[in-house]
């Protein structure tokens, strides 16, 4: 029991988001990209890495690889199973964290740097284009979603800085360079994802909490207005990633009295409809930072990714 505890407690001592994009694994443990199948109701994984985390798996459009960010750099796995692939960002970026999206134009990946900006970067490598600016007045910039017809940037933003920082919700008219600030709340917020018809943005926040961490599930229109409370429950609940055809909601679910969205932890998956109402799987792991971050739905909605970090080799860590 002491040893068990002792490795617990090594596990824990991670980083949030807000902090470091990554964390060394431990020792006998290993990052594991999943994919979790409907109709299946199982998970397989495709691809294992006992030497750094791994996050945020996103499908590329043709269904057949998936965008991985590992120790700040970019990569493609392949569905079918195999080793990683280096996206070439030209020696321009390299600080990535686990906030990236595609583009609808299923060419292009929108990224977010470790300096507080986002990143347009193409897939097939070489082209890449900062999209924000440092006049907005933001320091801090997490990438969630990118609006159906590929005009907006929906994102996490604030002034400062720092680990469980109360941030809002912005959106980034890239043509224009506008951006529109769509919450106003000195309460966390975060996860903001377009849902597939543009008619709503999903999104995680404490808003309505009364205890430190206790986030949610939301919804709002576009604009931010008529906002809807999704989840009410015990749990800390985050990252809520529509299907593409519109009809199930996938999100990661912390234990009670969690507070920010850690990593290492016993953790579930919850898959629902797009209003929380009906429960049709729930996925146990060991996950957290890192697990479901953004958009990870298959292109068919018939499957999504996530990564797991078990500790398959347990090391003796004394009496």
């Amino acid at each position: 029991m002491i040893a068990q505890r002792k490795l617990t407690e090594r596990l824990v001592l991670t980083m949030n988001k807000k902090s470091m994009s990554w964390w060394p694994l431990a020792p006998g443990q290993v990052a594991q990209v999943q994919v979790y199948d409907l109709a299946t109701g199982k998970s397989t994984t495709i691809y294992e890495d006992p030497e750094s985390v791994v996050e945020a798996p996103n499908w590329t459009a043709d269904g057949q690889s998936l965008v991985i960010n590992r120790d700040g750099d970019l990569f493609t796995v392949p569905a079918s199973g195999g080793g990683r692939t280096q996206i070439d960002t030209a020696g321009q970026l390299g600080d990535a964290n686990n906030d990236h999206v595609l583009a609808p134009d299923g060419k292009h990946l929108y990224v977010s740097e470790n300096d507080g900006h986002i990143y347009r970067v193409a897939l097939a490598g070489g082209e890449v284009a900062k999209m924000t600016d440092a006049a907005d007045g933001l320091s801090a910039r997490y990438l969630h979603g990118v609006s159906p017809d590929g005009r907006n940037l929906v994102f996490i933003g604030g002034p400062v800085t720092a680990t469980l920082a109360p941030y809002n919700i912005y959106v980034l008219e890239m043509a224009s360079g506008e951006l529109t600030q769509l919450t106003h709340a000195e309460k966390r917020h975060d996860g903001a994802e377009y849902s597939p018809d543009g008619e709503w943005i999903y999104f995680n926040s404490e808003r309505n909490s009364i205890i430190p961490g206790h986030c949610q599930i939301f919804r709002m229109r576009p604009d931010g207005s008529g906002v809807e409370q999704l989840t009410s429950d015990a749990r800390v609940n985050w990252f809520p990633h529509p299907s593409p055809d519109g009809q199930k909601l996938v999100y990661l679910s912390y234990p009670p009295l969690t507070d920010g969205h850690p990593s290492n932890l016993p953790i579930q998956l919850f898959v629902t409809d797009p209003l929380c109402q009906q429960t049709t799987a729930v996925i146990d792991l060991f996950g957290g930072q890192g697990t479901i971050n953004t958009p990870s739905w298959h292109p068919d909605s018939t499957k999504f990714a996530y990564v797991a970090y078990p500790v398959l080799h347990p090391p003796f860590v004394g009496q």
